[in-house]
């Protein structure tokens, strides 16, 4: 049995309406600052190749996470008590470490090699379904008939948005990195909702995996020309992505991870690309075509439908128990 979450004073029960609705809010709130990422990027110093600010942006927004965990008050912080907890805990861990790391390499990696627009619907687009194949697989809770609804509307809607309804060259070796970027992203957010949902403060899970992931990119950036970090623009967009993209937006994430499921908040987490589309508009000048707005519209309404609150049928009221039947006059009681 998986143990009961626990509940500080004041706090709204995780099984209530209310705070099913506001860590739905959470998750949303942080995929709309991952949605900022492109656009932030995009201001980036000539440069600077996309592992390098990507290993940048996890660099520092894993060492402020780590730093914030460690900071917490109190003789046995959740940081140290789930450093110490069992082997099992421990190597879930350290593979979803890993993921992290994994994910920033394979992701950048793969939109090199076939295309930003591909890239992201085959690593944003399999990371739900992936999701939901793994909590089953270890455990997890049953998917809802309305996750099953939501979720290929959201993906094929993503996949129409990012394309433009346009078909384009396929590298297979990018599709596979995709694809692994997707299990990655799959692996550290089950890990996490595990953890979280379990009782271990979002601040001490995210600051695990995001400071291990931050120790394993630390080569990659020392290797790779990250001269212009000592530029004016190239360190306020790193500290953007750092703080903003990365601490801030993991940590709303991780605060929904409470109440709402892993494959819920993965699948609210495709609001992502719609912000980056809606940025991309206003800020960058790009322009929609037809079938990209059609797109637009079906991610919107499907994260509408599953961010929705659930309505309980009323329970009719418990009557008084039934009284067993008198025995008939003149009938022999058995």
């Amino acid at each position: 049995m998986e143990p009961e979450p626990r509940q500080g004073p004041g706090r709204v029960p995780v099984g209530s309406r209310r705070a099913r609705v506001g860590g739905a809010a959470a998750v949303l709130l942080g995929a709309t600052a991952w949605g900022s990422t492109g656009t932030a990027a995009h201001f980036a110093p000539g440069g600077a190749s996309s592992v390098s600010v990507g290993a940048a942006r996890i660099l520092l927004g894993g060492a402020v996470l780590l730093g914030l965990a460690v900071g917490r008050p109190g003789p046995r912080s959740d940081l140290r008590a789930l450093l110490h907890s069992g082997a099992g805990d421990r190597a879930s861990l350290a593979v979803a470490a890993a993921s992290v790391s994994g994910y920033q390499l394979s992701f950048f990696s793969a939109v090199r090699l076939t295309g930003v627009a591909i890239g992201t619907v085959v690593a944003i687009g399999s990371a739900p379904v992936l999701t939901g194949l793994i909590t089953r697989l270890t455990g997890g809770p049953v998917l809802t008939r309305r996750w099953v609804l939501a979720t290929p509307a959201a993906i094929c809607g993503c996949s129409v948005l990012v394309t433009g309804g346009r078909a384009a060259g396929v590298s297979l070796a990018g599709v596979g990195l995709a694809l692994v970027a997707g299990i990655c992203y799959a692996i550290y957010a089950v890990t996490a909702a595990r953890l979280i949902s379990g009782g271990t403060g979002e601040q001490a899970v995210m600051g695990a995996l995001f400071g291990g992931g931050a120790v394993l990119l630390a080569p990659v950036l020392a290797a790779s020309s990250s001269g212009w970090l000592l530029s004016a623009r190239g360190l306020v967009v790193t500290v953007y992505l750092g703080v903003v993209t990365t601490v801030v937006a993991y940590l709303l994430y991780g605060r929904g991870l409470r109440t709402v499921p892993a494959p819920v908040a993965v699948t609210l987490g495709l609001a992502e690309p719609l912000v980056a589309a809606l940025l991309g508009l206003i800020v960058l000048g790009e322009r929609l075509t037809l079938a990209a707005v059609a797109g637009l519209v079906l991610v919107g309404l499907a994260l509408a439908v599953l961010a929705a609150p659930t309505r309980r049928r009323p329970r009719p009221p418990a009557g008084p128990p039934a009284r067993p039947p008198a025995p008939s006059p003149g009938r022999a009681c058995r």
